[in-house]
């Protein structure tokens, strides 16, 4: 039982996360679910839904239906709401029932495309995995998809400045509270020429035009697949790092060094060891690595990452912890005197222990969006 959280949440699952990073693209998403996983979704994890329309939809699936395999059904609504909607695309996203009955969604994605005449995207999803898988799929499926050879002309894509695409924006690490305008403000005021922002605020002819960029300013670790797809692609460099408080001069440094040599860059582990640091704080990898970077460069103290969800090992320094189990995670806290956490992380926190609330839309949601800050704008 040691996998299941008793008094802490969960984060956003990768269903969501397909939804959340396909959400402004003008594409049809369909989960195949006999439903529920709409709800948590639209009720949970999207603070867009009530702002912003999107064709987001449930294929109600039926006990009989998951049972016999009429597959028949979802075909035909799903290329019926195609033919009266005219999305952009229709992306199949699996849920944990279809996933047990061994669905062909291969198949189902090839048929509805030749009776739909649009591109089909199929994830498999499961539930059982966190956003960061989910957001990572979708977004490298739309880069590697929409921006073909780059640009169709050169003048599409002329500047003045280093060409730049933010990737892994989604309200789930940034909510909607105001930290991707000032990304994008700040990377205009450092002279850097704004591209596309996948996948907040950008359309899929910016994204189209994203291999014409110089650099690429990797600021979740959701962004990281789209960000190899584009270095592979068309030989783009990329930063990994959160613009956060002061530590955004190291980002805009280290995204001329990256334009200028073609290498990429790990920007946030570049900070001290955390081996025997007291100060701990809980989220999503680059973010927090980002935080932890300018927390020591205002206050000179060393701060222990720990990350409760997927992750590589690159992105961490020594001491940092991967750690996604309730039993697990109460056991490294212990031993913290300071500790930096969504608000739903306290019941498992030692009552001595400095708590200072970062709330994270994806493991609590809409509850406390109101405290989640502008990232850009702290720790100056």
């Amino acid at each position: 039982m040691r996998q299941v959280a008793r008094r802490i949440s969960t984060y956003t699952a990768d269903v969501s996360g397909v939804c959340s990073a396909l959400y402004e693209l003008g594409g049809m998403v369909v989960m195949h679910d006999p439903s529920g996983c709409n709800s948590t979704y639209n009720t949970h994890d999207e603070p867009r839904w009530y702002a912003m329309d999107s064709l987001i939809f449930i294929s109600g699936l039926a006990e009989i239906d998951a049972i016999m395999g009429n597959d028949d059904k979802l075909i035909d609504d799903v290329v019926t709401a195609a033919k009266q909607l005219s999305p952009q695309f229709v992306a199949l996203a699996r849920t944990p029932i279809p996933m047990l009955n061994g669905t062909d969604f291969d198949a189902i994605a090839s048929v509805i495309e030749r009776k739909a005449g649009i591109p089909v995207f199929y994830f498999p999803t499961n539930g059982t995995h966190s956003y960061v898988y989910g957001v990572g799929m979708a977004l490298e499926k739309i880069a590697d998809y929409y921006t073909g050879d780059g640009c169709e002309e050169q003048s599409d894509c002329d500047a003045d400045g280093i060409r730049v695409n933010l990737l892994g924006v989604t309200p789930l690490d940034f909510s909607v509270t105001g930290t991707v305008e000032s990304m994008k403000e700040l990377l205009k005021e450092e002279g850097f020429a704004l591209v596309s922002c996948m996948a907040m605020g950008s359309s899929l002819e910016e994204i189209s035009q994203a291999g014409w960029a110089d650099v690429n300013l990797v600021v979740s670790s959701v962004g990281l697949p789209a960000a190899r797809l584009l270095q592979k692609k068309f030989g783009t460099p990329y930063v990994v790092g959160t613009p956060v408080g002061r530590f955004v001069n190291q980002i805009a440094t280290d995204l001329r060094t990256a334009a200028d040599t073609g290498k990429s860059i790990i920007s946030c582990n570049a900070r001290p060891d955390s081996v025997d640091s007291k100060i701990a704080l809980i989220g999503e990898s680059v973010l927090s690595g980002s935080m932890a970077a300018a927390i020591s460069q205002v206050h000179g103290k060393a701060v222990k990452v720990i990350c409760p969800l997927e992750a590589e090992e690159g992105l961490f320094v020594p001491g940092d912890v991967r750690a996604s189990e309730e039993e697990e995670l109460e056991k490294i806290l212990k031993d913290m005197s300071v500790i930096i956490a969504d608000p739903m992380y306290r019941p498992i926190c030692p009552e001595d222990a400095a708590f200072y609330e970062l709330p994270h839309e994806a493991f609590s949601g809409r509850i406390y969006r109101r405290k989640i800050p502008d990232f850009v704008k702290i720790l100056q």
